[in-house]
């Protein structure tokens, strides 16, 4: 142990560390990846008299549905009670159709018009939205089914108003199984993997 007055004696000299050149490093030998299996090519793998038997069982399911299955869909709907349907059809459209007619006074606009023109945004954003899923018939259908519930809210009886803006909601959301089928609110993180290649020294 040194005095405080006494000089530090230096540190011995540290050697310094032996590097390997780039070029003679050993890259980790990697892993062998799993097996997977290929997929089958029908033209190959599957013989045609399977095809054939296939094709054939598919064109008599298809013929024993349409001689007997439509009939008796249609037999069993002529048998049923679907004034439920028609009553709340009513319930949504007649509000909407109320409230056309008493804000489109003074506009060149007819009620009638402006409530053709509400059915076929309706029914066309939803279409788009379910067959495309573009961004812009989703929004149009979102815009829709929000001015409807209000419409529907302003329009309906006092007494029956939260019952007749429920059933606009339940109308909406039914349709939105279909125009935003596949949306999902959760994020998506996308990890970028960027390999430097040094070249060899």
């Amino acid at each position: 142990m040194t005095e405080p007055n006494q000089p530090r004696k230096p540190d011995p000299a540290v050697p310094p560390l032996e590097t390997i050149d780039d070029s003679q490093r050993i890259p980790r030998p990697r892993r062998p990846s799993a097996p997977q299996a290929e997929p089958i090519r029908t033209s190959d793998d599957v013989p045609p008299g399977a095809i054939a038997a296939f094709a054939v069982l598919g064109i008599i399911a298809v013929g024993l549905t349409l001689k007997w299955g439509v009939p008796k869909v249609i037999d069993w709907s002529h048998h049923q009670d679907w004034s439920w349907f028609t009553q709340w059809t009513a319930t949504v459209a007649d509000p909407v159709h109320a409230y056309l007619t008493a804000h489109t006074a003074g506009l060149p606009l007819t009620a009638s018009s402006a409530f053709l023109i509400w059915l076929g945004v309706g029914a066309v954003s939803l279409g788009l939205a379910w067959l495309t899923g573009a961004v812009g018939a989703r929004l149009t259908w979102i815009a829709h089914g929000v001015c409807s519930v209000l419409m529907v809210w302003d329009a309906a009886p006092a007494t029956g108003r939260p019952v007749a803006a429920a059933l606009a909601v339940l109308a909406w959301t039914i349709g939105s199984v279909f125009a935003l089928r596949g949306l999902s609110l959760r994020p998506r993180i996308n990890i970028h993997t960027h390999t430097h290649n040094h070249p060899a020294r």
